[in-house]
């Protein structure tokens, strides 16, 4: 079936087209870029990056905006999702692994809009999903931190089997969910088996603000793969 995803360049969502790809026509990237930065439906940090990140995989982004405010945000992806059952879309995937404020509000707007709502990693064991994304050799670098445990320092490094293992001990010492799904980091995908040319990011900021921090990319390349 004609499928898009719900898509914010980071690992969740990347996750989910690969998985989406292997069972559907993927035919779009979605991506809703919100105002406001705590928004509770939609991934924000380096979210205007996902253009490039439609490149690189040579998959077209259809992009939508939103205030963010809360509850009013579902009215704008709703509209959206209006915009691909005109295009024929069939079924909609989105990364959720354990958010059912997510989950449940995403296949209501796509019940309405006559779409199927698909979210293949959803309860999937954090561990072995990590493990799996080193596994297949995605390129996964961490944007954002806010929760204990995280200093200014976990801004802009790659997920590999070190991180995992201090991970694990977050989790065991803070409770830090292994895949970041209580909202501890976020995440942005430079390359990975489904794409076709690799990010290269050039320039970028790391902020941070006493407990909590972002990594803001100001500018990236696409480049050939080896």
């Amino acid at each position: 079936m004609d499928a898009a995803v719900l898509y914010s360049g980071g690992k969740d969502s990347t996750m989910a087209l690969y998985r989406a790809m292997k069972n559907d026509n993927v035919r779009y990237l979605v991506s809703m870029v919100s105002d406001n930065p705590y928004s509770y439906m939609f991934h924000v940090p380096n979210i205007r990056w996902t253009r490039l990140s439609s490149k690189a995989i040579g998959i077209p982004l259809i992009e939508g905006s939103t205030t963010g405010v809360k509850e009013e945000e579902l009215k704008d992806l709703k509209r959206l999702l209006k915009v691909l059952r005109e295009r024929r879309v069939k079924v909609l995937y989105s990364g959720a692994i354990a958010s059912s404020y997510q989950r449940s509000r995403i296949e209501r707007l796509c019940r309405e809009a006559g779409l199927i709502s698909k979210t293949p990693l959803w309860h999937v064991d954090p561990l072995k999903y990590m493990m799996e994304i080193l596994d297949l050799r995605f390129e996964v670098i961490v944007t954002a931190v806010a929760a204990e445990g995280f200093d200014s320092s976990w801004l802009g490094r790659r997920i590999d089997q070190r991180m995992l293992t201090e991970l694990k001990n977050l989790n065991r010492e803070h409770g830090v969910h292994l895949a970041f799904e209580g909202g501890e980091a976020e995440t942005f995908v430079l390359d990975g088996p489904i794409f076709k040319r690799r990010i290269k990011i050039l320039d970028a900021e790391k902020r941070w603000f006493q407990d909590s921090g972002v990594l803001e990319i100001r500018d990236a390349i696409l480049v050939d793969k080896d």
